[in-house]
């Protein structure tokens, strides 16, 4: 019974001491617990890549860049990314050296043409360094695949959309997006795919065709130049996502809506509205998001000695309004 006492004692004498230290562990147990619960699962990065896009200012080449991000995440590697603001080969090769110089363990890059970017792609080889191509492709260099779209079905599906909103009859401007010679191939299958449907139409007339520089001559004022020509241009196709947003907002500002059927190329969200308002009849898209993803995964399978196609191909989309309801 003393005993008994005596602890009771000894426990009141001392309840705010033994209160706080209960409180102290409870607090250290609970900060433990949380820590455990919140604690995020950090990795290495599996490999290092380096990717190079056109420009910086091209809704198309964001688009590709998220993809890129996304798959960078799912598949556990890092990714650093440069572009010239505008369309610029000299730079994109500076970019290439780099890569090499950096080592990096895979290079993904948009190949301008005309400036010997298959033996830089052929030294990143050399050097061990797997490249994949991508919008623009290099199938004589020693890339490892090429991630992108049937260029010429591309020009066709375009074709196909002016020939629909004309009715078969129509005096047609073209719009090329920065100089011919930096993507000649590309833009050969393009306007090649683009006038072979047009000339089973005898009332399908290309009137002319412009090209645009990023910072040099818009798109705008192309469109502006074929409204104050008075050549009878009654329809556009501009090959390009930035010119597409171009040449829409000039005919919105100059009230040509409906006088000027336009079709364009991509799928972004600005473009996406036009379409749905009927400023722009249609596009047709590569699938820039699925190019970036689809890529970063090849360069993985590359460097886990995995099968990989040469051509990895991210499809055609026509879009127009009727296909926006579905």
């Amino acid at each position: 019974m003393n005993i008994f006492k005596n602890l009771l004692r000894f426990l009141y004498g001392h309840a705010i001491l033994i209160l706080t230290l209960a409180v102290i562990a409870a607090s250290l147990v609970l900060f433990w617990l949380q820590q455990e619960e919140i604690k995020p699962y950090i990795s290495k990065p599996k490999y290092h890549f380096y990717f190079i896009a056109q420009n910086s200012v091209d809704p198309f080449w964001n688009e590709v860049m998220q993809g890129i991000q996304d798959s960078a995440e799912d598949n556990n590697v890092v990714v650093e990314y440069n572009a010239p603001r505008f369309n610029n080969p000299k730079e994109e090769l500076q970019f290439m050296d780099i890569a090499i110089i950096s080592k990096v363990d895979g290079i993904i890059t948009h190949v301008p043409g005309g400036i010997g970017f298959t033996d830089i792609i052929d030294k990143a080889y050399d050097n061990g360094i797997p490249v994949i191509t991508i919008e623009n492709d290099d199938s004589e260099s020693k890339r490892y695949a090429f991630a992108g779209t049937n260029s010429f079905e591309l020009g066709s599906e375009a074709a196909r959309l002016l020939i629909e909103a004309t009715d078969a009859n129509a005096k047609v401007a073209v719009i090329l997006n920065g100089d011919l010679e930096q993507d000649a191939i590309e833009h050969n299958l393009k306007m090649n795919g683009f006038i072979s449907t047009l000339k089973e139409y005898p009332n399908m007339n290309i009137v002319k065709t412009y090209t645009s520089k990023m910072g040099i001559l818009s798109a705008e004022e192309i469109t502006q130049t074929i409204i104050d020509s008075n050549n009878g241009v009654n329809a556009i196709f501009t090959a390009s996502s930035a010119d597409t947003l171009g040449s829409a907002q000039l005919i919105v500002d100059r009230s040509r809506v409906g006088k000027i059927i336009l079709v364009g190329y991509g799928n972004s969200e600005e473009i996406l509205r036009y379409i749905d308002k009927e400023i722009i009849y249609g596009a047709v898209a590569s699938d820039p998001y699925k190019m970036g993803y689809e890529s970063i995964r090849a360069l993985v399978d590359v460097k886990d000695n995995k099968s990989v196609p040469s051509f990895i191909d991210t499809q055609v989309k026509v879009i127009t309004k009727k296909s926006l309801s579905k």
